[in-house]
């Protein structure tokens, strides 16, 4: 199968980098076009319907994650605001506890480390220390602990983890679960309701193919009411359209972490751009996402001067591969790689591949072999 009508990449461009920011599908480009365009002409005469494409939006979300209902979604600017909204919400006490991994990105680690003043101890925990990573966090658990919150696919390694066992270790526990799922909505299926997950939180501008500034919260009623509200105004309230109302509650919703006016241009890119993930399908797109995956692998093993550093088990990888050269630092590679039009990161002490469902193998190869080749060269690739 081919998806040679979905992007509109210049063919020179190998884009192995969606787990950093993805380029937009072409339906997504003619979304925000035809919306600038409607709006320099018309304001906001079809403001009606523009809130019709949120709701859209958030039922698109809700389809994605598999939550029960649109309500529990939230649109939030990014996933630090919505870490930020769970950890300042909860009433933490001096003496308690919460657990993450050594692997975060720093937005599910700073967040946790801002609470210390409070007493909160962050505990956190080497992925590598036990049988499994699922045993070196649960391992770390005990009568303070108030919550675990943990990224479902690391950013620099490439490590899967299996939410579903986390999931019901922590509601067998009590211990609230916060999924940081940045790196696998988008890439692979993902079942908010099968993890038991109290919170999920994950930007729009990488696998879900959307535009940086919008992120979805998920959260299930039971969980929104353990975080106090510490943003106030007009869009958060059970009434927001009633603007003469002296009397306001929070909405029951999770639009009660929406204090304010929608980002309407975000919502229109991330609406077209969810649309055509649930019109493929994620099953098909998993499918395709984990063939790049174990064929980048395959490559790796047969290239020379490259060594895969990511965990090649079934079930402990998704859409990242990271990979080292032999003779040639991180950095260097990185450089050169961004020089010929290989779009990566430097990440995990190597270089990072995400392709997305619509890579070919042919780019993938293209790309392993320019890496492949770079042992000798010298130059300026910056």
């Amino acid at each position: 199968m081919t998806f040679d009508k979905i992007m509109g990449l210049e063919p020179e461009i190998l884009y192995l980098n969606h787990a950093a920011v993805a380029p937009w599908p072409l339906v997504t480009r003619d979304a925000v076009s035809h919306f600038a365009e409607e709006n320099a002409r018309l304001g906001s005469k079809n403001y009606l319907q523009w809130l019709k494409t949120e709701t859209e939006l958030r039922q698109r979300l809700a389809t994605l994650i598999n939550a029960p209902t649109a309500d529990d979604i939230a649109l939030l600017k990014n996933t630090s605001e919505a870490l930020s909204t769970v950890a300042w919400g909860i009433d933490w006490q001096a003496g308690d506890n919460l657990v993450i991994s050594n692997q975060e990105f720093p937005s599910n680690r700073i967040v946790w480390e801002s609470l210390q003043p409070l007493g909160v101890e962050v505990r956190q925990v080497d992925l590598a220390s036990a049988a499994s990573p699922e045993v070196s966090l649960l391992h770390a658990f005990d009568a303070r602990t108030r919550l675990l919150s943990i990224s479902s696919v690391q950013y620099a390694t490439g490590l899967r983890l299996d939410m579903n066992v986390l999931g019901a270790a922590c509601r067998q526990q009590d211990v609230l679960f916060c999924v940081d799922a940045i790196q696998s909505i988008g890439a692979v299926v993902f079942d908010v309701q099968a993890m038991q997950a109290d919170f999920v939180m994950a930007d729009g501008h990488k696998w879900m193919l959307g535009p940086e500034g919008l992120a979805l919260f998920y959260t299930t009623p039971q969980a929104r009411e353990h975080l106090k509200l510490n943003q106030y105004g007009w869009h958060m309230v059970e009434h927001h359209d009633d603007f003469d109302r002296r009397d306001w509650q929070p909405a029951d919703s999770a639009r009660r972490f929406e204090c304010g006016s929608p980002n309407m241009l975000c919502n229109h890119a991330l609406h077209a751009s969810t649309g055509l993930l649930l019109d493929l399908g994620m099953p098909l797109i998993e499918q395709k996402v984990l063939e790049n995956s174990r064929y980048l692998f395959k490559l790796l093993a047969d290239a020379p001067h490259l060594r895969c550093l990511t965990d090649q088990t079934a079930g402990r990888y998704a859409g990242i591969v990271v990979f080292e050269h032999a003779s040639v630092p991180a950095t260097e590679l990185y450089r050169y790689l961004m020089s010929r039009n290989v779009m990566c990161a430097p990440r995990g002490g190597g270089v990072r591949f995400s392709p997305h469902f619509y890579t070919s193998a042919e780019q993938i190869e293209k790309a392993v072999d320019i890496a492949d080749n770079l042992a000798g060269k010298t130059g300026d690739f910056s």
